[in-house]
């Protein structure tokens, strides 16, 4: 039994003061004795920034040109419009995209009712308990050598953020590698509903300040610091549980709403930590869903470059109904043939996901300067990953596509000069 898995079925237990060491000392002791996590579908957690203007995306193939000649304020009356949809009997339902944006706009409000307290965004001082504050330093310390090791290129970005930002980000970012391992990991066939419930538990105890192991406490402690908000990681859990009983998808609103589970949710986690810059005059909602946007392009890039991968373990994250459209199916994937349907079928996919990586970069700007450098990093490298599947053929059911090295070093000057420009020197209207 893995340290994952073991983590999860343990019963979780209410940590009193008596007992917070030891349960940090534990959780230290069974990461000595094994490893962490092996894990690679991409929660790249820190980047994810947040924006959202009330411009909401139609997702079709077609919706640029509907946008066409329309202002800002105009298109986002349009496409929240669009966001409600007709079932067949006639009944009237909100789609995923708009579902989200409500979360997006409640995480909004939360930092906006902080910024106007007296207390603002300011890191409040570490939880104080005797012989404590060495353990929970061990803990950052180890959050950041996961980080290291499993998201190298952001972790050297986190490196420019002041040491507050730079733990917060790098135990958010181990909270969702060990989530996400849960289901995806080695022993993902041994997890069920009820394990996930009791991570869920688990959850809501380090947010209440009880910490099971070292990892939590590291979790704990820094959202209590910044205005983090629960929310989207019961969310990321519920993309889990979507894993656990769910390999197909009918539509893109249904894919969109996984995607949002399973990464747009990092995003909303990240931009408090990672901070808004002061002279940035884009309303705190765009900014965060601008971070969405980020979350859901590097999952449909995850999903394009696994399609081979993901079939050998009968898994289709592809809209089926554009699958047929094109005129391909769950057997034209398991075959793995790359023929003209499936090339361009390929293609307006990938156009899709660079609609998102679009919207992502107007957002970035907008972060604190401190922030900006591994988010823009993330963007680009992940952004390379589409270019390599066209250059591959759109072969991406033998053929993994990968950015290499040499074009990994390449992207972390570009990024750089990207995160000198400052939230006064872009234009509002682009958000």
């Amino acid at each position: 039994m893995s340290v994952a898995l073991l983590w999860v079925v343990s019963p979780s237990s209410e940590v009193t003061s008596t007992t917070f060491l030891e349960a940090l000392r534990e959780g230290n002791r069974l990461l000595d004795s094994s490893r962490l996590i092996t894990r690679k579908k991409n929660v790249m957690c820190n980047g994810r920034l947040k924006k959202a203007r009330h411009q909401r995306r139609n997702c079709s193939y077609n919706a640029d040109s509907n946008f066409k000649g329309l202002g800002s304020e105009k298109r986002a009356k349009f496409s929240v419009f669009s966001s409600i949809v007709a079932t067949p009997a006639g009944e009237m339902r909100m789609t995923s995209e708009q579902k989200v944006y409500d979360v997006v706009l409640k995480q909004a409000a939360l930092v906006n009712r902080r910024l106007g307290s007296t207390s603002s965004l300011e890191v409040k001082p570490d939880i104080v308990l005797p012989g404590s504050l060495t353990v929970l330093s061990d803990a950052y310390d180890r959050c950041g050598e996961v980080c290291a090791e499993y998201a190298k290129t952001f972790y050297l970005g986190t490196m420019l953020m002041t040491p507050e930002r730079r733990r917060a980000i790098w135990a958010i970012y181990v909270w969702c590698r060990r989530t996400d391992e849960l289901v995806d990991g080695p022993n993902a066939s041994h997890i069920t509903p009820s394990a996930l419930d009791r991570w869920e538990a688990r959850l809501e105890d380090l947010f209440r300040g009880r910490p099971f192991d070292m990892l939590d406490a590291a979790l704990s402690d820094s959202v209590s610091k910044f205005p983090v908000d629960i929310q989207p990681f019961r969310d990321m859990i519920e993309g889990m549980r979507m894993d656990l009983r769910k390999s197909r998808y009918k539509n893109f609103d249904e894919l969109y709403l996984y995607c949002y589970y399973v990464a747009g949710t990092v995003g909303l986690m990240s931009v408090p930590v990672m901070g808004i810059a002061p002279e940035s005059k884009a309303p705190t909602e765009t900014v965060y869903n601008a971070a969405l946007a980020l979350g859901i392009a590097n999952q449909l890039t995850n999903i394009l470059r696994d399609v081979g991968e993901d079939a050998r373990r009968g898994r289709v994250y592809l809209p089926q109904d554009e699958l047929a459209q094109a005129g391909l199916s769950d057997e034209d994937i398991f075959a793995g043939r790359v023929t003209d349907k499936w090339r361009n079928f390929m293609k307006k996919q990938i156009k899709r996901a660079r609609k998102f990586f679009d919207e992502a970069e107007s957002g970035v700007t907008q972060l604190s300067s401190a922030s900006r450098w591994p988010v823009w990093a993330s963007l680009l490298l992940y952004r390379q990953i589409l270019d390599e599947i066209e250059a591959n053929d759109y072969n991406n059911f033998t053929k993994r596509a990968y950015v290499s090295k040499p074009k990994k070093i390449l992207a972390l000057p570009i990024a750089y000069a990207k995160s000198l420009v400052s939230p006064s020197r872009t234009s509002l209207g682009m958000i």
